[in-house]
């Protein structure tokens, strides 16, 4: 996504593994941003530190705790945060120390066991050579949260007041984004996407507006999204823009008549071409007729991927 990489931090590279942010924050990044490939963060004080996320399977998130181990080693690792509940942040939680406390939302609590390692797994095996192929499935255990909330709660790291803020449903039932406010950091979670199309498993659109500008809200210099570079507030409104795009095109063929595999071939890919797998927005535009129209009927797993991988055959040709 060339024009949110000119305005995301230049000085943060998307490349594989830990980044310092300043003051206590680090980014843990890992491209290209794809399914599973989602980044993490922390937040170290004296004496204390905070992982926001661990990763989709036991191997990468070693690798990350592997990263981290210098610095929690004289400031342990006693609180986690789960941003939401899809595994890609939360099915390393086993790895985390015994005594850490992992927080998260009432919600993301609720929908925990949704996806659990083995429908993973099953996916994987009926679609040997997809998105989930390089992934291991194998020996993981969920580790629910210990501690969630409502709304929001500021939790003291060594020193740092960390907020953490309910802004759910938006891609999730329960996102949470996490407020370094006294270094100037947001973690959003998989409320932001950057450089690759998102997917909504909750939506309403206008929660996901809304999550975006409360982030904005707070002013942060630099935001560690779910998937893909670290951004600013800039690069932020550029990624709610492209969802902005989407629901009115989409809203305006749905009012024509239009299926929503008719609309998007009408709309073209040229508004989402800088996005990695713009094909996504086959699920984006079934919520958007969702929220519209009573009658329409929501497709089902399947279905979105087999128009999701026809679209992308398609546009690859245009």
């Amino acid at each position: 996504m060339a024009d949110v990489e000119l305005i995301s931090a230049g000085d943060v590279p998307f490349v594989l593994g830990l980044h310092e942010l300043g003051r206590g924050t680090w980014a843990y990044l890992q491209p290209d941003g794809l399914m599973g490939l989602s980044n993490a963060g922390l937040v170290v004080g004296g004496g204390a530190s905070l992982l926001v996320d661990t990763l989709f399977d036991l191997r990468l998130t070693g690798d990350l705790l592997t990263a981290v181990a210098p610095l929690v080693s004289d400031n342990p690792l006693h609180i986690a945060v789960n941003t939401h509940s899809n595994g890609d942040h939360t099915f390393g939680n086993q790895l985390l120390p015994d005594d850490a406390v992992v927080w998260a939302s009432a919600e993301t609590a609720e929908d925990f066991d949704e996806y659990p390692p083995e429908a993973m797994a099953a996916f994987q095996q009926r679609d040997p050579g997809g998105a989930l192929a390089a992934f291991d499935f194998d020996g993981i255990e969920l580790r629910p949260p210990d501690k969630t909330f409502t709304g929001a709660v500021t939790l003291d790291v060594g020193g740092h007041a960390v907020e953490l803020i309910e802004v759910g449903p938006a891609h999730t039932r329960g996102d949470v984004i996490v407020h370094a406010a006294d270094a100037g950091v947001v973690f959003a979670g998989d409320v932001l996407f950057i450089g690759v199309a998102p997917m909504m498993w909750t939506g309403p659109f206008t929660n996901w507006f809304a999550a975006i500008e409360r982030i904005c809200a707070l002013e942060p210099e630099l935001i560690v999204p779910g998937h893909g570079p670290v951004t600013n507030v800039a690069g932020a409104r550029k990624a709610k823009e492209y969802l902005e795009i989407l629901a009115g095109e989409a809203k305006v063929r749905l009012g024509r008549g239009m299926s929503v595999m008719e609309a998007l071939r009408d709309i073209g890919v040229a508004p989402f071409a800088d996005l990695l797998e713009p094909e996504r927005v086959v699920n984006l535009a079934d919520h958007v007729y969702a929220a519209l129209d009573p009658a329409y009927i929501r497709m089902s797993t399947a279905e979105l991927a087999s128009n999701m991988a026809q679209l992308a055959r398609e546009w690859s040709q245009s």
